[in-house]
């Protein structure tokens, strides 16, 4: 027997304002039924086509900034500059640069909150790379 996920959570500050600038990057929506309103301590989003949840629940005081999530992230209809550039306007932050000039590597990011995450290439872009 195995276990799955049920959902990813992350620490935060306001729940509402996270959970909102993530269904924004992600495209992401509130629980059908169950919106998600401004002062709410815990605001949970899904993926509408994959039905995968994030949980932001409002905490006192974080923990290190490194250390309370780490997301990977995929474009998936467009290049993982054109999706960096898109980040940034949303207002994520740029922690390091580790893209190579051969077009591997990723940009390391941090959403209002602190929390890091990197935008890897497209399936695409790796599809079309040579190995």
């Amino acid at each position: 027997m195995a276990s799955r996920i049920s959902h990813t959570t992350l620490d935060c500050l306001d729940a509402f304002e996270l959970s909102e600038w993530w269904k924004q990057v992600l495209r992401y929506a509130d629980i059908p039924g169950d919106p998600n309103e401004p002062g709410d301590e815990e605001c949970m989003i899904v993926d509408p086509s994959s039905d995968h949840r994030l949980l932001f629940i409002e905490v006192d005081e974080l923990r290190s900034e490194d250390g309370r999530i780490h997301f990977d992230l995929v474009p998936t209809d467009r290049r993982r500059d054109d999706e960096v550039e898109r980040v940034l306007a949303l207002g994520a932050a740029r922690i390091a640069d580790r893209r190579n000039s051969d077009g591997t590597g990723w940009m390391v990011l941090a959403d209002p909150a602190g929390n890091r995450f990197c935008i890897l290439r497209s399936d695409e872009e790796r599809a079309g790379m040579s190995t």
